[in-house]
């Protein structure tokens, strides 16, 4: 068997693929990594912390996720470009992407601003959600500088120059580390802040990471190409914006329905108590650093099949997919089968308590089930995507978890009783759902356009 899934990862096409991904998983293993970092510093204090970062992240992946799926549109657009050889067309991309991103990220900003009050309306524990609304509040503003950091990756990962982007994400990791250190536990003479001060240092993290993404796409020859006419007199182009729009929208929509139910959920589990929420938080968490690998393969096939499809190569486009698809299912049985294994250590990076570390450790064995389903969901979106499909694929994924995994795990947990465990069993249902009703339409319409190609 590993002789078999040695010889399917080991080919021209999947260690081109490999290649591109690498990086942008080494990027997007750091942003959750910082997450999780916030959530291990402070879970440290107690529970009602970690219950507390718990509810905030799930609360803003709300908005948050609205404003990536623009980003990716990113990408997407500067691929197929790049494939169709249109330099020119990139600058405008690029330009009419940070302004429209810019705009709706502080839109979102002010918005949380304003209604953070509302954490304290959900059935949380009085104290979660006291300690809930400004930590809230601060990760609402550090939305604004970590949209326009994607954007100008995005604009990167599309060129296919993914390594300057995971080597300043890399430079994060210290820096956020020290700034939670001194902010969380009150060193060096700043006031002990304890979760405020978590949210501040990854606000000024994400400052930084804006800054140095700036410089090196102004400063690098590797984009003088691309940017020559940044310091140009602009005006928005609308039909520049309008393609962006018609991609990053229903993207957007695609991930909002699966960060939406992964909220509801862990709503719904806040509603048992602090302890399982927190449980719920660490096995979460584990699944969402593992996924990021998944996403860094769904966004190096989404880029290499937008490129072909910019040069017209249908056959090499359907191998990106296959290969791409490959990987992932190896992947998602090699998490599965860590998850399964280490259950009862891996809880222990986050929280000590007894209860908690028990609940966490039988919900990562639903974790585990569904790491082949959540990976090659991703997949299949990534490389929908690429084909500029996305319309459809949007209507899938709600139907995968709003009509089906949501009310399966609602009916499991309350009705039936088996709480925590029984809205982990939904989100399973709809992951496996998402991915087969997702990764059957590629290879549904790409052989269908390869078809037509050949029969004209």
């Amino acid at each position: 068997m590993l002789s078999q899934a040695k010889e399917m990862l080991i080919t021209s096409e999947n260690k081109r693929t490999l290649q591109l991904a690498i990086p942008i998983i080494v990027a997007n293993l750091v942003q959750v990594l910082m997450g999780i970092i916030d959530s291990a510093m402070v879970g440290a204090i107690n529970s009602d912390l970690l219950a507390a970062s718990s509810l905030v992240v799930n609360v803003i992946s709300i908005p948050y996720i609205l404003c990536i799926g623009l980003t990716l549109a990113v990408a997407t657009l500067i691929s197929s470009a790049l494939g169709a050889s249109q330099t020119a067309s990139m600058t405008a991309i690029l330009k009419n992407a940070l302004l429209l991103n810019g705009l709706f990220a502080l839109a979102i900003a002010l918005i949380i601003q304003l209604v953070s009050f509302v954490v304290h309306h959900m059935g949380q524990d009085t104290i979660v959600a006291e300690l809930a609304q400004p930590y809230l509040e601060i990760m609402g503003w550090s939305i604004i500088p970590m949209i326009l950091f994607l954007t100008l990756k995005q604009f990167s990962d599309g060129l296919e120059e993914t390594k300057w982007p995971m080597y300043i994400s890399l430079a994060t990791i210290p820096a956020n580390i020290i700034l939670n250190y001194i902010l969380i536990y009150g060193k060096l003479g700043f006031p002990r802040m304890e979760l405020v001060g978590a949210g501040i240092g990854t606000l000024l993290t994400r400052v930084f990471m804006l800054i140095a993404m700036a410089i090196l796409i102004v400063k690098s020859p590797k984009f003088k190409a691309y940017v020559n006419t940044v310091y140009e007199k602009w005006q928005p182009q609308w039909a520049t914006m309008k393609s962006l729009l018609r991609i990053g929208i229903p993207t957007s929509m695609q991930y909002a329905m699966e960060s939406w139910a992964f909220s509801v959920s862990g709503i719904m589990i806040g509603w048992l108590g602090a302890q399982q929420q927190a449980s719920h938080q660490i096995a979460l968490s584990l699944a969402s650093f593992t996924f990021m690998v998944s996403l860094g393969l769904s966004a190096a096939g989404s880029i290499r099949v937008s490129n072909a499809k910019g040069r017209r190569d249908l056959v090499q486009l359907r191998q990106i997919g296959k290969g791409t698809l490959k990987m992932a299912i190896i992947y998602g049985v090699i998490c599965g089968l860590i998850f399964i294994i280490f259950r009862h250590q891996l809880p222990w990076i986050f929280n000590d308590e007894a209860p908690v570390i028990a609940v966490a450790a039988h919900l990562l064995i639903l974790a585990a089930i569904f790491q082949i389903s959540d990976s090659t969901q991703a997949i299949g979106v990534g490389l929908l995507r690429g084909i500029h499909d996305v319309k459809v694929p949007t209507l899938f994924v709600t139907i995968a978890y709003w009509v089906i995994g949501i009310p399966v795990g609602y009916l499991l947990a309350f009705p039936l009783g088996l709480e925590a465990t029984g809205i982990w069993i939904g989100l399973v249902f709809g992951l496996t759902v998402s991915a087969i009703m997702l990764n059957i339409r590629f290879f549904r319409l790409t052989k269908q356009q390869l078809i037509r190609a050949n029969n004209h």
